[in-house]
């Protein structure tokens, strides 16, 4: 592990799911934490119309690259746009994209496909009012976090099935893509910080209840890739989700897909929080240059 992240590593919270209202609680509480720039930010809520309404976060940056549909993580049980507004605003700055933060329904009171319904009804209204929002219909990407990740792959997924609204670029930041937990890292990394085997499996659990997962739910489930807009993939070293992203990235590749995969060595999933290490200051650049690249290109 890193040094600067280890040295945190008794301090880091073990927060699990089995109580999800406490874990919201908590995880709001960590959220509140992390320092905000919003400096040069536009920042709007807004209510997308359906069935039901999705509250969404707007970030607009001086000068735009695009946008993107932004899916926060937290196991698809804790998170909104409060809890994602440090990461949201970062992503923004970072990039130059519109960032559009989802607010959508959390498990197990709502499970699959209530988030991805969410997330696919977003990026609809976005290419639809993208007039309206001041960006390039043709520059509208999709992304987030761990849950947010998934959602982001099965959104790219959905859209592409139904000849949906064009996306431009995933970007996949330690997505969690297979329910089936079979990969060497989602079976040996049992007591990893923050995230680890027991959490995964509890998160799935919450997410489909007794539902057999599909491909939109768990992306890697899906036997074709082609298609698919070009992908960036983070993975974390020390984390359980990193062997299934590898492999889906090197899926897409097969495919006919353009990827760009960065492991990050010495990382375990969430460290991206420990704002002090320069490993942390590194990966959270590197999330907004490559959306800055892709909606530049």
């Amino acid at each position: 592990m890193d040094p600067e992240l280890e040295a945190f590593v008794p301090w880091f919270p073990r927060n699990d799911l089995s109580d999800p209202l406490a874990a919201r609680v908590r995880f709001a509480e960590l959220a509140a934490a992390v320092p905000v720039d919003v400096t040069g930010l536009e920042i709007q809520d807004r209510t997308v119309p359906g069935d039901p309404d999705v509250a969404v976060r707007i970030y607009r940056p001086a000068e735009t690259r695009g946008a993107v549909v932004w899916l926060h993580g937290g196991g698809f049980v804790m998170g909104g746009v409060d809890t994602e507004h440090p990461w949201a605003a970062r992503i923004a700055t970072a990039s130059g994209a519109v960032v559009i933060s989802v607010d959508y329904r959390l498990s197990p009171e709502h499970r699959f496909p209530a988030a991805l319904d969410d997330a696919y009804a977003v990026l609809t209204w976005v290419a639809g009012h993208a007039d309206e929002l001041g960006v390039d219909p043709e520059r509208v990407a999709v992304g987030g976090h761990s849950a947010g990740g998934c959602l982001a792959a099965a959104v790219a997924l959905r859209a592409r099935d139904l000849q949906g609204p064009p996306i431009r670029f995933q970007l996949l930041n330690q997505p969690g893509l297979d329910d089936r937990q079979e990969t060497w890292s989602q079976r040996n990394f049992t007591d990893t910080p923050w995230f680890h085997r027991a959490k995964a499996a509890a998160a799935w659990r919450h997410y489909l209840g007794s539902q057999a997962a599909t491909p939109y739910a768990a992306p890697a489930r899906a036997t074709d890739l082609a298609g698919l807009p070009p992908a960036y993939i983070a993975t974390a070293e020390l984390c359980p989700n990193r062997d299934e992203d590898i492999a889906y990235a090197l899926r897409l590749m097969r495919a006919g897909v353009p990827v760009e995969l960065h492991q990050w060595p010495g990382t375990f999933h969430g460290s991206q929080a420990i704002l002090s290490a320069d490993v942390s200051q590194r990966q959270n650049a590197e999330l907004g240059a490559a959306l800055r690249r892709a909606l530049s290109e």
